[in-house]
């Protein structure tokens, strides 16, 4: 297995997306563009599933197909695995990938017959989490939950994380907040500077809500996550 070690350059084939990914949370993605299906082909080929890697980063403007896709990325994205495959006659695919780690993206080669980016990895620090922003965090979604109640489903389903690492970015995957803070929360350092990022943005989308109660501040005005 490679050892990724922080500040070399790697590359890694590219999967840029209309959506914002974590580490440590799955997604499911539909494959269907010619250089994506190159992609997933070329994964298929490496012998061991643990090294089935690629890289995503969000689409700052643009969109994920057709020739004038992908016109602007963020730079910060995540490493994912590629865990489960599904081929379709058609040589489509359905595929779940989990998050490993941040990446930042240095340079995108487009000239082969997928995307290649030229990355780096960059992992949370390891300081210690205070207890009380945890509990902020925690009660500042669980508001939210209590919120939406009688406007939609609940956006989480189970036992909040104990680990504030992983708490960090569950909260921050199943949070429906638009892109751009996404992308904001994805960018933290470490999980203290996202988990008290997280509890002042949705602070502020319950601030909204009291103003418009029908409906959430991300329906509103602002786009939802999706990871299709």
């Amino acid at each position: 297995m490679t050892d990724y070690v922080e500040g070399v350059s790697d590359t890694l084939p590219m999967f840029p997306l209309n959506a914002v990914l974590f580490p440590g949370l799955s997604v499911p993605l539909k494959v269907f563009e010619d250089r994506y299906r190159a992609l997933v082909h070329h994964l298929l080929r490496v012998d061991d599933p643990a090294e089935r890697a690629f890289g995503s980063v969000g689409i700052r403007e643009g969109y994920e197909v057709g020739d004038h896709g992908a016109q602007s990325l963020y730079r910060i994205g995540c490493r994912m695995q590629l865990t489960e495959i599904e081929s379709h006659p058609d040589g489509t695919f359905d595929v779940v990938a989990v998050g490993m780690e941040r990446i930042e993206l240095q340079r995108l080669d487009t000239t082969g017959t997928f995307p290649v980016g030229h990355v780096v990895d960059l992992p949370d620090t390891s300081a210690p989490v205070p207890e009380e922003v945890m509990v902020r965090a925690r009660a500042a979604f669980t508001a939210y939950r209590v919120a939406l109640t009688d406007l939609r489903n609940d956006p989480y389903d189970g036992a909040l994380p104990r680990d504030p690492t992983y708490l960090s970015w569950t909260l921050a995957a199943v949070a429906p907040l638009p892109m751009s803070e996404r992308q904001a929360l994805l960018e933290a350092e470490d999980a203290t500077e996202r988990l008290v990022l997280l509890t002042d943005l949705l602070r502020s989308e319950l601030r909204a809500m009291n103003v418009i109660p029908s409906l959430p501040a991300t329906e509103v005005a602002r786009t939802r996550w999706s990871p299709n």
